[in-house]
């Protein structure tokens, strides 16, 4: 089996999620696939409803599930550093979850690697427990699969 390439740590006890990923793309690339619509449509399968990157700006995503029921997931954009960060919180609408805060961090390894760090704060490790005994480590990995993919083609 081949070992995935996004790292999702879960450390027992705590209400967090460290999710770390290198990729084969200079930072700018790398960043620009969570800040331009039409980019992140196509890597995460999403329909984009509203994004402003900046701080205070929000933004709203819609998926379809196979059997046809759309979902929503929003959040608002904290702080905005291009090339560098973003901190947002992530809500999943009509369902249980409560809001997650996210801190996302671009880093730039060479001229064309670099490394997005994820650390998402839950409401509580039983939300953070929820959410891991879904398919969301292989789904955030095959995402970050077609992100790759993306700047490939």
């Amino acid at each position: 089996m081949v070992q995935p390439k996004t790292n999702v740590h879960a450390e027992d006890g705590k209400q967090e999620l460290l999710i770390t990923r290198e990729f084969d793309l200079p930072i700018e690339l790398l960043f620009k696939a969570y800040v331009v619509p039409e980019i992140v449509e196509q890597w995460m399968g999403t329909k984009v409803l509203k994004l402003e990157n900046h701080a205070h700006g929000g933004y709203q995503f819609e998926t379809t599930d196979p059997r046809g029921h759309a979902h929503r997931f929003s959040g608002v954009i904290h702080e905005f550093v291009p090339n560098q960060k973003i901190t947002r919180t992530f809500e999943m609408e009509n369902t249980p979850f409560a809001v997650q805060l996210e801190f996302l961090e671009f880093e730039k390894l060479t001229e064309t690697t670099s490394k997005l760090t994820m650390h998402i704060v839950f409401k509580s490790i039983a939300y953070r427990n929820q959410l891991l005994q879904m398919p969301f480590a292989m789904g955030i990995n095959l995402a970050h699969n077609r992100l790759q993919a993306f700047f490939a083609n």
